[in-house]
């Protein structure tokens, strides 16, 4: 009777082990799987983990991380637990929970076995592992991204800057002799305005030109230590009424402590004029405008915010490229962004956007801090 009683109990405590066993390498298939989340892991896990306890039919489980509760069909607290934490790189992110639904007998850890302590302790590693592989992964294809979108603006800034070089000399030339013809004596009234028309087109060309080699950085900023607080002052001094008369609300959030940068000011506030005119234009039934500055011990930071039409993600992953614009034909030109992003990247910053459609656009402005520069000590202003 002894004999058959050790076992059964040897026979029980392996088909326990089994399962523990087949718990965790059904988990490494999961994790495998191409293309699968992390939400979609810790969902399969839920249902993974209930027959892995010694009473399946009273367990529930419930998974958290970052706030994101996972749990098993008809989950429910019960009247015991067991819980152990999920680390990402030494900090806790959440936890793997088994509950009992109903009273069970006393063994090793309340109504649960040594083994399973040990069981969900290396599913909570496990997930923890898995988790860190997913960002690495995460982390990996946006690099990659944003490799393969940099060098694709190189490509096109070095077309631009050879198409602009090319078109130089023969736009000066029909500038040049435009105004030489309009001074002849006895050009009838009708060629002069016609001349004037080709001088106002050639100065429009030129000024796109313009454009096209500050996206291309063939020219060089001139740099001096620069208080972004009054670029933003000065910058919208003159868009101010626009605004109002768009029943626009503009809000600002400049913070008085900021460090200067070493910036080109005309070439900034060419940068935040580009930024606000493209938040006006998205909010053609009037909203709200957040101009804010701050920092951080590296950078500078300048955002516009909109409350505007915002945008989806094909349209994000285009707005850099020069002559891209979702404005009708004489509305835009399809540079402003493209020079922004060219004079920003050749002072050493960075360009972050963040937009959805309907719920509007957020552009930051990064700028490496002036180093030996103290603080400026401006007043907060009281628009």
């Amino acid at each position: 009777m002894a004999d058959t009683i050790t076992r059964e109990d040897t026979t029980a405590a392996l088909q326990e082990r089994v399962k523990e066993l087949t718990c965790l390498l059904r988990m490494t298939d999961i994790a495998c799987e191409p293309g699968i989340s992390v939400e979609e892991i810790l969902e399969q896990t839920c249902a993974l983990l209930l027959p892995a306890w010694q009473y399946p039919d009273a367990a529930a489980a419930r998974i958290i991380l970052d706030g994101q509760v996972h749990t098993s069909s008809g989950f429910r607290e019960g009247v015991s637990r067991q819980c152990a934490a999920i680390a990402v790189q030494g900090r806790h992110r959440g936890d793997v929970e088994v509950h009992y639904l109903e009273e069970k007998p006393e063994q090793d850890e309340g109504p649960f076995l040594r083994e399973e302590r040990n069981l969900i302790d290396a599913v909570a590693h496990q997930l923890g592992a898995i988790v860190e592989r997913k960002q690495t992964e995460l982390e990996r294809a946006a690099l990659q991204n944003q490799l393969q979108h940099a060098d694709k603006l190189a490509t096109i800034g070095f077309l631009a800057a050879g198409v602009a070089h090319e078109l130089n000399e023969p736009l000066g030339n029909i500038l040049g002799f435009a105004e030489l013809a309009g001074k002849c004596a006895g050009t009838p009234d009708v060629a002069r305005d016609d001349l004037k028309k080709i001088e106002k087109a050639a100065l429009h060309a030129r000024e796109i030109i313009k454009k096209l080699l500050v996206f291309a950085r063939q020219m060089p900023p001139e740099k001096t230590k620069v208080d972004i607080n009054q670029v933003v002052r000065d910058g919208i001094f003159f868009l101010e009424a626009r605004c109002q008369k768009a029943g626009i609300e503009v809000v600002y959030a400049l913070d008085p402590g900021l460090p200067l940068v070493f910036a080109d000011a005309a070439q900034i506030n060419q940068v935040l004029v580009n930024l606000v005119v493209n938040a006006l234009q998205a909010m053609p039934e009037g909203g709200h405008m957040r101009l804010q500055t701050g920092a951080t011990d590296n950078y500078v930071f300048l955002s516009v915010a909109d409350t505007g039409v915002g945008m989806d993600d094909a349209l994000l992953e285009r707005v850099f490229v020069p002559f891209f614009t979702t404005k009708d034909v004489g509305e835009g030109t399809g540079l402003g962004l493209p020079v922004a992003h060219g004079i920003v990247a050749s002072h050493g910053g960075a360009i972050h956007l963040e937009s959805a459609p309907g719920a509007g656009t957020r552009v930051e402005v990064r700028l490496p801090v002036s180093t030996g520069t103290s603080l400026t000590g401006n007043h907060t202003d009281g628009q």
